[in-house]
């Protein structure tokens, strides 16, 4: 599993790296059962302070992706496809509702943002 991280793209760094793993294990690039590497060794690799990495951890267990266990580092939990997806949409829902919310501030009409969301959908 690569990441990699920007500090010009003002995501915060412990986002970036919950992000990628996330992508890693739902893209079956981390599989089931699988052992991350140990909070102090990737603090080490990304040159990160480990409070970064504590909390992206702590973030993907949260999320039900991977288990933390005390003594023997962090695993990859059997993917709940239903949850993801729940969790995945609630994220997106919360995101379109932000987009509108500025939309509507800058009196940009529904037409004009979903030409803006297709061409975004386009590009992914």
């Amino acid at each position: 599993m690569r990441i990699v991280l920007s500090s010009t793209s003002g995501v915060p760094i412990y986002e970036q790296i919950k992000a990628q793993i996330r992508a890693a294990i739902l893209s079956g690039e981390v599989a089931e059962g699988q052992a991350l590497p140990s909070l102090r060794q990737l603090a080490r690799d990304l040159k990160v302070s480990l409070i970064s990495i504590t909390r992206s951890y702590n973030d993907l267990a949260a999320e039900g992706l991977i288990v933390n266990v005390q003594g023997r580092g962090s695993f990859v939990l059997p993917l709940d496809v239903d949850r993801v997806r729940g969790q995945l949409m609630e994220k997106a829902r919360s995101s379109m509702t932000d987009a509108i919310t500025a939309a509507r501030t800058a009196r940009v009409d529904r037409a004009a943002l979903h030409t803006v969301l297709d061409q975004l959908w386009d590009q992914q």
